[in-house]
Order: C-alpha cells, then structure tokens, then sequence
C-alpha cells in the first residue's frame, strides 16, 4: 500500500449498508489509483450479507491507493480507498525526514495548528484531529521517533512511551481480537500484504502449542507429520461459504431450533384463477405489468390476513410479548445466483391489484439482477416461497426468522378432479402454510390456509372478503 502523509487525503471507510453488519466482500473496483472521482460516483460493488451494493465516493478528487483488492472481505470502518482532495495530481511518495532534537519537535507540537488541518501526517493511515489542547511533554529517555509519533503511539498502544522496536502492522479489528485473545502483537508472524497481521494469524497464535512427545531413554524419537487435509480437485469443487449464504443459513438454522414449526396442507382446485389471470392479462388497467398466478396468491394470503389478523404477528422473547402488526410486509422468496433471498413489499395490504402487480415485478427484477437493497430484506411479516416453479408439488418452509408464517406454493397441474358430481381435468395445487406454534394455534392457522384456498377455488371473493 502507498504510505499517505498529505492531509488533502481523505480515506473512506468500509460503511455499515445494512443494520448491524460487521463486513462486506469488495467484489468489483470501478477506479483505479490516478483516476479522477467525484462526489456520489460510485467507485465499487461490495457483497454484504444481505445483498450486493454499490458504493459511491464523498469527495471529489484523484483515487490515490486502493487498499484492499477484489475479493476482500473488509471489517466495517475499515479504510478501503484514499482520495487526495486537494485538486492536484498524486504526488509522488516523500522522503523520508531525519527525526529533530526533542527541543525542536516540542516547539512544533506547541504551535498553533491551522483551522484547515483535520488530521497530522504523522504514521501510516492514522492521524490527530485538529485540536487547541497541548501535551504536556513526558519525562523519559531521549528516543528517535519524533514526538506527535509518540503520541500517537501512546494513544494506539496504551502505553506511556513509544517503544523502541518497530510497532507490528494491524488494522484496529486485528488488534482488538488480539487483546481479546491475549497474543502480544509482537511475537506474531504476518502474512498479508506488506508485512500486515491477519485475523487468521492472531488466531495461529493464539492457538494451543502440540504437546511435545514424552522424551525416550534409549533414542529420541521424531513426532509423526501432522495429517494434511487433501481432496482430488478433478473429482471435488469446494466453495466458500459466505454472503448471502452465510447468513441465510445460520438465519435457517436459527429459526429451525428457536421457532417452533407447524405445517399443514391442502390441495385446491385453482382453474378459475388461472382463467382470471388470462383475463387479467387483456385489461387495459393491466397492460405491462406482472400478471400470473403467484400475483392473485399474493392477493388471497393478504384478504386471509385481513380476515385473521391474529397471524400477522411476531415473538419478541426478551420482553415476552406478541407483536401484532398492522401492516403486512410481504416477502417473496426469490432464488438468485448469490443464494436465497426474501425481500419484501413494503405495505403490500395497502396496494390495488395493479400497484400489486408493480411492486411484485420490481422486487423479482431486482432480486435477478442481484441488486437488491438491504432496507427491502428488512421488516418482513409474512412471507410466500414459489416452489411450483421447480415443478415440485409442495415443500414444509422454514419461517423468516422474525416471522410468524410462510405460505409455500406448489406446482401447477392438470390433475382428475370431481367437480360437480364428474371426474374432470383441472388444474390443481398445493398449498403448506407453515406457522410458529408460540404465536399462531392450529385454529388460526388452519383458518388462513382454508380461507387462502377458498379464494384460489372462487376468486370472486376477492372482491367480496377484501
């Protein structure tokens, strides 16, 4: 990395784009050091758990050093960009100064700094903001290391002097685990880039040293290689797990053992609501919008919660409460390359079928094109999973973690059906609603699912339940 002294350099953190996340995957740069920035341009996509965002730069300026390449993860707060502000070209490096007589860099440290000056260029990506206050000089040893550095060094270290040995490079996250884990910095061998200490080095460290092998009388004996992990790599791909995987895993698992599920099903006849949708797609008040079944199931789950508003509901175990919400949120569950998500309509019981329908086709073009923004994966209620599209015939979801229910639709088949008195062809499908037990009893539960079903059998209900 380029050591920025200049105090025109602005350095932009890592930024928290979601609520409470701790680090995001850079996954593409769009500058490169010497190109020219400006205010809101968007300078590189990272990968959050949650979702794939765009971040735009606050300044403007000339991109000075990239400090991490594509596929870093990068704690939140961490530096990730610098930008020299100041108008001109990056500069080149410079040189380095002989330290001054103590008496020397006293009196500078006891001159007033101008009002311009945010930060002194004193170490390598760290600075002083500007300040009236002075430091009173410490009693000690005449060192070499010129006196804002210690300074400076006292405030990282926690120490009252600087020391002599040279301080071991960390970013502040490593440091704190390393206190956390009690490994002295020092004695730790780096292995990022420019002699940085990693997070998996902190961890080697801390590890436990293998006991040694009991000492023999007749011969020393060698202990045996430690077993190294191998796979054909012809025969096994291994992919890390990360992102929105990662979270929607330990989401999943969460929810599984917290929450307890129920599922129950039924199987309807939904031949009148797929004429509906041929007819839909004819209104004009439809044209250009997203007209297919999942559209009008969206539609029966809202009038089933409207007419049971009991199961619109969360658990909060730390006050031991039920939170009825008087809204709906409806998530959808959508499949996308970078793992499953579940984005929501905000306000979905509010919406006409045609604000319905542009809500719905926005969210899946969105969640396809992998830009799908944290806040719409927040405050979901009630969420439906599409699995019919797979041409699976139903599935036993796992709630949301937040949630009280999740409605699973299956494939859509011309099955024999008895309507009116005569075995016919219809088109047929499951329904799985599962429900957390604390908040929702098999009563309510069963009652929005017959009522979700009754809608799909006699979409006329629609207009006369809503």
């Amino acid at each position: 990395m380029t050591t920025m002294t200049e105090a025109s350099v602005r350095e932009f953190k890592m930024p928290d784009v979601g609520e409470g996340l701790t680090e995001a995957e850079i996954l593409k740069w769009y500058v490169q050091p010497g190109d020219t920035v400006t205010d809101g341009q968007v300078v590189c996509e990272v990968e959050t758990a949650k979702a794939a965002v765009e971040l735009p730069i606050p300044y403007d300026g000339v991109v000075r050093d990239l400090h991490f390449p594509e596929g870093s993860t990068v704690d939140v707060g961490t530096p990730i960009i610098a930008v020299d502000v100041s108008g001109g070209a990056a500069p080149e490096a410079p040189e380095e100064k002989q330290p001054e007589p103590p008496e020397a860099e006293q009196s500078k440290a006891e001159q007033p700094k101008s009002a311009g000056s945010g930060r002194q260029p004193v170490l390598v990506g760290y600075g002083v903001a500007a300040s009236s206050t002075k430091r009173r000089p410490r009693k000690g040893p005449e060192v070499t290391v010129p006196q804002a550095a210690v300074a400076v060094q006292s405030e990282l270290n926690g120490h009252g002097a600087a020391a002599a040995k040279p301080r071991p490079l960390a970013k502040p996250p490593v440091r704190k685990l390393a206190k956390d884990l009690g490994v002295d910095l020092a004695t730790v061998t780096p292995s990022g880039p420019d002699g940085i200490i990693t997070r998996e080095d902190v961890h080697a460290a801390a590890a436990p040293a293998p006991s040694a092998p009991a000492p023999v009388a007749t011969a020393p004996v060698s202990a045996p290689p430690a077993p190294v992990t191998t796979y054909d790599t012809a025969r096994e791909t291994r992919i890390p797990v990360k992102g929105v995987r990662k979270v929607t895993a330990q989401a999943m698992v969460g929810s599984a053992f917290t929450a307890p599920h129920v599922t129950e099903f039924v199987t309807v006849d939904v031949t009148r609501t797929m004429k509906l949708v041929e007819e839909l797609k004819q209104d004009k008040e439809m044209q250009g919008l997203r007209v297919n079944p999942l559209l009008l199931i969206a539609k029966a789950l809202l009038v089933a919660i409207k007419r049971n508003p009991e199961i619109n509901a969360s658990w909060d175990e730390a006050n031991q409460e039920i939170v009825l919400k008087h809204y709906v949120n409806l998530g959808i569950a959508a499949a996308t390359p970078r793992g499953l998500i579940v984005p929501n309509i905000k306000d979905a019981h509010a919406k006409t079928l045609p604000q319905l329908a542009e809500a719905l086709g926005e969210l899946v073009s969105t969640a396809k094109e992998g830009k799908t923004s944290p806040a719409a994966m927040q405050g979901g209620t009630v969420t439906i999973t599409n699995v019919g599209v797979f041409g699976v015939d139903t599935g036993t979801p796992i709630l949301n973690p937040g949630e009280s229910a999740i409605l699973a639709v299956g494939a859509i088949k011309l099955q024999p059906w008895v309507h009116k008195g005569k075995v016919k062809p219809r088109q047929v499908t499951t329904l799985a609603l599962s429900f957390d037990h604390r908040l929702v009893d098999g009563e309510l539960g069963s009652k929005v699912l017959a009522d979700v079903a009754a809608i799909l059998e006699q979409p006329k209900r629609l207009i006369t339940w809503a």
